[in-house]
């Protein structure tokens, strides 16, 4: 008796084991479940600009995966191809500018569905350190490079002739499409100025090419000079997807302010860059990305009067049906 009772127990014991083990199996698969990674395919509307570099410093520093999103990362020769490509299917995500929200008025699948950056830091317009332009004045008539027709860096050239009193056709522009068909134009002569961005122009005063004439972050305050859009295929079919990759953007968002070591050190790699001429351009452009993703009432009553104004449609669109705030992270709702 003594015997059964002792092979009982231990029994008991290795029954009672075996449960616990698979309870830990069970309560293990939960989180396993639970980060079941999704891909999105994410499109940069210009490759090397810092205005999109939080993607890359989210994606190696884990905070995608973080929240179960793994990237395919493509980039675009300006804002009509990555509407182009969002279009037709073939982006998720777009990392585009504030201006395109007019291509949803004109029937594009798509909606913005998060302000990634506010003032436009980020653009200049630079002209030949030697050449005839030396004032704004000068400009009058002249032909700027841009990259695409109906992007970000077109709206902001035809935003300065208006500011000038000169219309909107005061300066004219011919869309190049990447920033190295830009600076080739300007140094051949071929144009009088690029609108590009500041780290193209950087790199292009080192080279003792050019000059900064315009800062647009100086001329344009209420503005989104950058916006996250969503194919509406990913906001019927995978919204929590759209919103995780959100939640992640603003994490990086916020880990890029505190972490500027790392930060430099992923963006001079992307932009091909030194890293001290990626810390110069961290400073100033830092300030203009949001930090919750919330739309400003005053810049999008800018973009829709220049939609007009600019010719790009025949009346001021409703804005609250070009975007939606309920993807963002339940704080900035």
């Amino acid at each position: 008796m003594i015997g059964m009772t002792r092979l009982t127990t231990t029994r008991r014991h290795a029954f009672a084991a075996f449960c616990a083990a698979g309870m830990l199996l069970t309560a293990g698969a939960a989180p396993l479940a639970a980060q079941t990674m999704t891909k999105l395919r994410v499109g940069k509307a210009i490759s090397v600009a810092f205005s999109f570099v939080p993607l890359d410093v989210g994606i190696q520093t884990g905070i995608f995966k973080k929240h179960g999103i793994e990237i395919d990362e493509y980039s675009f020769g300006g804002s009509s191809k990555l509407q182009q490509a969002m279009a037709a299917g073939s982006i998720d995500i777009g990392l585009g500018s504030g201006p395109e929200l007019a291509f949803i008025a004109k029937g594009a699948p798509v909606m913005g569905v998060a302000a990634l950056a506010n003032e436009p830091s980020l653009l200049v317009l630079e002209v030949q350190k030697d050449g005839p332009i030396r004032t704004v004045a000068d400009l009058k008539g002249k032909t700027v490079s841009v990259s695409t027709v109906g992007s970000l860096t077109e709206w902001m050239a035809h935003e300065l002739s208006r500011q000038q009193g000169w219309g909107t056709q005061g300066i004219k522009t011919i869309g190049l499409g990447t920033d190295a068909s830009q600076t080739s134009a300007l140094i051949t002569h071929q144009v009088d100025g690029n609108v590009v961005d500041v780290g193209t122009a950087y790199r292009m005063e080192a080279q003792g090419a050019s000059h900064i004439l315009v800062r647009f972050g100086d001329m344009v305050k209420d503005f989104h000079i950058h916006v996250i859009f969503g194919h509406r295929d990913l906001l019927a079919k995978n919204p929590d997807a759209l919103s995780r990759f959100l939640a992640a953007w603003f994490e990086t968002i916020a880990y890029m302010r505190q972490n500027k070591a790392k930060s430099v050190e992923i963006g001079a790699r992307v932009m091909s860059v030194t890293p001290e001429m990626t810390s110069r351009i961290y400073d100033e452009i830092m300030p203009m990305f949001s930090a919750d993703g919330k739309f400003r009432p005053k810049a999008l009553d800018v973009l829709k009067r220049s939609y007009v104004e600019m010719g790009v449609l025949p009346s001021e669109p409703d804005m609250s049906k070009l975007i939606n705030e309920k993807y963002l992270p339940a704080a900035a709702r």
